[in-house]
């Protein structure tokens, strides 16, 4: 490139940059928030500075990312000029040489707070560290825990890396799909950021998923005609009744996201075709009076119900009580004068906005006078905090119990008194009684619920009245961890059988002391170390439990292994009592010296892994997701450095992108690979019970002598047949080749392959 080509594409990008940020300061100016244009612009010329020169992967300006940020979070997100400050500077700490308390004198602490809490949570823009672990993820929730707009920047932050994930390898899109679907997107959706919810979870769709998002895309194309058809019979009878009451409205169609779509293909097993609830129609009418908007969405729910029969099951009212990220709508499914059922939501242009903004657009509507509910989210932060007072040994189990607890959908029961608890779906009588209070949980016998005795590991229903049985005598035991789901419950129980882990194990060192003392043998770290090893312990602190808890019983033999006396090497193991749960020492060494291939070792983690026979021969097919010939599968590399294969939507695979992004090879079905090989592959059939069933299945079966049937498990009730199919197959073609032969079985209903996720 001549010098003249370098200036000229240096003042076109200097173009392009003051107009991308005077875009930004246009949506700000358009905003309900104070004019602080100044500040904004002074961010945004600090950012350009101490970015100077540096590109991104895509070769573009890396100021346009921090900009592209702030726009989000102002456009998208509604926040102010202190939130569109920290997002332009989010990367200054973290890339550059400035630090904290640069941005604090510049900017004051505020920002300066923001921009650390979003560097501490930070792996750099596509870095080696992008893909964030677990204790990342923790700190994500501490920080958020302080000041809600670090998390806020950082959804913010992740929807433009997502926006421009084209430049990033395979392997690498894996790992940031990955933890943007288990994280980010339920962090969006928790804060009622409904429009960047759908949008993360599309884009990972996209690239996780790329044939089955280019056919659903194809697919709504095709039939938008009929969605457009039967929007414009459904709606001129709502329009007019609506029209006499005088009600100020708007009608929009609702079109189910393609990620949602998918979603309800895979787990229901059913062609695009069958998923019936694409088209929603959603009202949104502006309130004559906003202190009376919640009556005035019953009216109007009033008035469809007749013009159109409502469904009698499919009510849903989250206006008495919202959902926790705010959302707030009454929902129903109508049937059309056409024979269809069509889904209607009902929503005050508050409502809209809460619902696609999140709590931030709560604030738009403090000048009309609306009481505001700003407990649930408090209620949220603090459940966040509950949940990390007590960190786990185990950040994966940490994961998951945020994953319970915080994204989970919600039910709610009441107390005797007639009170509501919100719980989590699937919480038990322990978790009502944890919820309550700490000393009820801990003294907790069982419960009425409903006014029938139930024990504690009940789980709830919504609706349920629930009084805890409490006795004084009941102490927490280590089995209540199966029975609860919270994570103030998990969490309180975790302590207490701690403190008693700590008073058991000082007990079995002072134990240790005393046997030594009497024998006149040396006390101390050596000590401890030699007699762990000894009985095959990973710590003197493990050790000591063992003789706390009676499992283990010190003997002479001991003596004679401190005094370097020859004893059998099995002595020390055979005075464990027998439930103990260890491993022989020779079963131990046999594990710790698992053979691994050196390709495994060798492998190039950047580059996309061909599935040969070779690399089968070393692979692990996850038991979980049982991977075959044809199926969208990633490769993962274990602590051990073994080769394991999982589908990209196994949930054990999304774990490992979450938490160890790393180890994540990128892979595809080799096209020479052999044909030959076998998966056992579970399929379910179900249909109508007749006579030689079994025998038609058998014989549909006979059509694939290549194939080999492992089993066959079936079930009747009342006229209905239903059960699992295992056959040994080669691909998932043979999969659908299974399954239409199965379904040419005149009373065959269904057949198809059983997602063991």
């Amino acid at each position: 490139m001549s010098h003249d080509d370098s200036v000229l594409r240096e003042q076109q990008e200097e173009q392009q940059v003051q107009a991308a940020f005077q875009h930004l300061l246009d949506t700000y100016l358009a905003s309900s928030h104070r004019k602080k244009v100044e500040v904004i612009t002074k961010a945004f010329n600090f950012a350009k500075a101490a970015h100077r020169g540096v590109r991104r992967r895509s070769g573009e300006l890396y100021i346009f990312h921090p900009i592209a940020v702030a726009q989000v979070v102002c456009e998208e997100m509604g926040m102010g000029s202190t939130t569109i400050c920290a997002a332009l500077l989010h990367d200054v700490v973290e890339d550059t040489d400035y630090t904290r308390e640069d941005i604090a004198n510049l900017f004051g602490e505020k920002v300066a707070n923001i921009v650390e809490g979003v560097t501490k949570v930070s792996g750099g823009i596509f870095g080696d560290r992008a893909s964030m672990q677990a204790e990342t993820f923790k700190k994500i929730l501490l920080t958020m825990s302080d000041d809600i707009r670090v998390i806020l920047v950082k959804i913010a932050d992740r929807l433009h890396n997502m926006r421009t994930l084209d430049s990033m390898p395979p392997s690498r899109q894996y790992k940031i799909v990955g933890e943007t679907l288990y994280i980010f997107a339920p962090l969006a959706d928790r804060l009622g950021l409904n429009r960047i919810k759908t949008e993360l979870e599309n884009l990972s769709f996209k690239y996780e998923h790329p044939d089955d998002y280019a056919l659903i895309m194809k697919e709504l194309n095709d039939s938008q005609l009929q969605r457009d058809d039967a929007f414009q019979e459904f709606t001129p009878a709502i329009r007019a009744a609506l029209d006499s009451k005088g009600v100020n409205y708007e009608i929009k169609a609702r079109i189910k996201s393609p990620y949602s779509i998918w979603q309800k293909m895979q787990r229901k097993h059913i062609p695009f075709e069958e998923v019936f609830d694409i088209l929603a129609i959603r009202i949104i009418f502006r309130p004559k009076n906003r202190e009376n908007e919640v009556a005035e969405c019953y009216e109007i729910y009033a008035a469809l119900t007749q013009i159109y029969k409502p469904h009698p099951s499919r009510f849903r009212d989250w206006l008495s009580t919202p959902k926790a990220n705010g959302y707030q709508a009454l929902h129903n499914t109508f049937m059309s004068h056409q024979g269809k059922w069509i889904e209607v939501q009902i929503r005050s242009d508050r409502m809209d906005d809460v619902a696609e903004g999140g709590f931030a657009a709560h604030w738009k509507y403090k000048e009309e006078g609306v009481q505001h509910d700003e407990h649930e989210l408090d209620t949220w932060v603090n459940s966040i905090k509950e949940i990390l007072d007590d960190p786990q040994p185990d950040t994966l189990d940490l994961l998951d119990t945020i994953k319970l607890n915080l994204f989970a959908s919600e039910l709610n029961v009441f107390t005797p008194k007639g009170e509501i608890v919100t719980l989590p779906q699937g919480a038990t009588v322990l978790d009502f009684a944890f919820a309550i209070h700490s000393m009820v949980g801990s003294h907790c016998m069982g419960a009425k619920v409903n006014h029938r005795l139930v024990p504690m590991s009940h789980r709830l229903a919504n609706g349920d009245q629930i009084e805890v049985l409490t006795s004084r005598q009941q102490t927490i035991q280590p089995d209540w961890l199966n029975y609860v789901t919270t994570g103030k419950a998990r969490g309180r129980i975790t302590a207490a059988l701690r403190k008693v882990e700590r008073e058991r194990r000082k007990q079995g060192e002072e134990m240790l002391h005393a046997f030594l003392s009497a024998r006149k043998l040396p006390i101390g770290n050596a000590t401890n170390n030699k007699l762990s090893v000894f009985h095959h312990f990973k710590s003197p602190a493990d050790f000591f439990l063992a003789i706390g808890e009676g499992k283990l019983v010190l003997s002479e033999a001991d003596v004679h292994h401190l005094q370097g006396k020859s004893t059998s090497k099995g002595w020390g193991w055979r005075r464990f009592v027998p439930f103990l749960k260890e491993k022989a020492p020779g079963q131990e060494r046999n594990e710790a010296t698992t053979f691994t291939p050196d390709f495994v070792r060798g492998l190039n983690r950047k580059a996309v892994l061909d599935l040969t026979d070779e690399v089968l021969n070393h692979c692990e097919c996850c038991p979980h997701c049982r991977p075959i010939n044809g199926d969208e599968v990633v490769a993962y590399i274990t602590q051990d450095e073994r080769l394991e294969l999982h589908r990209r939507a196994c949930p054990v695979a999304l774990k490992h992108k979450t938490s160890f992004g790393n180890n994540l090879v990128a892979a595809r079905w080799d096209p020479a690979h052999n044909t030959t090989r076998l998966y056992d592959t579970p399929i379910h059939v179900e249909g109508l019970d007749a006579r030689g069933m079994l025998l038609s299945i058998a014989q549909a079966m006979g059509e694939f002598p290549n194939f080999v049937l492992k089993a066959i498990h079936l079930d009747t009730d009342d006229g209905i047949f239903s059960g699992t199919l295992t056959v040994a197959l080669t691909s998932t073609a043979d999969v659908v080749r299974v399954c239409n032969s199965l379904m040419r079985i005149e009373q065959v209903a269904k057949a198809n392959r059983v997602d063991c996720f």
